[in-house]
């Protein structure tokens, strides 16, 4: 599933989720509905976080749908913020994919991140790829692209300054698989949502 419309029962409404201040039955909390996952896909994801950000809210601070393709719109609104994020990709094959960022996302001279971060992909269920310990390429950001995991020249993740186009490769970093159909792909639409 990716990149669900409104009528599409699949899609995560904000009631479903939306909840006091509290996380009592340790469920995800969004703060409005995705566009891209599923419930039962954010289930998935949630199962594999780390248990310091369980109880935080999903808080949407980025999406292409309003704040357009921009690179440099996605530093701004997420720079200022001190915590963890996810980006939610599809693609225009309708692949689902992304990454749990352990710090926020920024423009870097190097990498930066812990071996909380991962990269997963939905084919159809959820594939997680976890920090191999071979080296501490998490993520670096400058403006013409934003990458996550590497070594021996290949990134497992990497974005264009216009979030329009990607890639993804194995990388040392996570031992991942090509988190989409193709090396190279075209992004339809991102979520970035960080836990506060």
């Amino acid at each position: 599933m990716c990149c669900t419309d409104a009528g599409n029962l699949n899609s995560v409404t904000a009631t479903q989720f939306i909840k006091d201040n509290t996380n009592d039955f340790n469920e995800p909390i969004l703060t409005e509905e995705s566009k891209i996952l599923s419930v039962d896909q954010i289930n998935q994801i949630f199962a594999n976080l780390p248990p310091r950000v369980t109880t935080s809210s999903w808080t949407l601070v980025y999406c292409t749908r309003h704040h357009g393709f921009s690179l440099r719109n996605l530093y701004r609104t997420s720079h200022l913020l001190d915590c963890s994020m996810l980006a939610v990709m599809c693609d225009s094959y309708n692949q689902v994919f992304g990454v749990f960022c352990s710090t926020p996302l920024r423009i870097s001279r190097g990498f930066y991140g812990s071996g909380e971060t991962f990269l997963f992909c939905f084919s159809p269920n959820l594939k997680v790829f976890k920090w191999t310990s071979n080296n501490s390429y998490f993520i670096k950001g400058n403006l013409e692209s934003l990458v996550f995991g590497g070594g021996s020249g290949h990134f497992g993740l990497w974005l264009d300054e216009d979030l329009c186009h990607g890639g993804s490769n194995t990388c040392e970093t996570f031992n991942n698989e090509i988190l989409s159909k193709t090396q190279d792909f075209i992004l339809k639409d991102l979520e970035l949502w960080a836990f506060l």
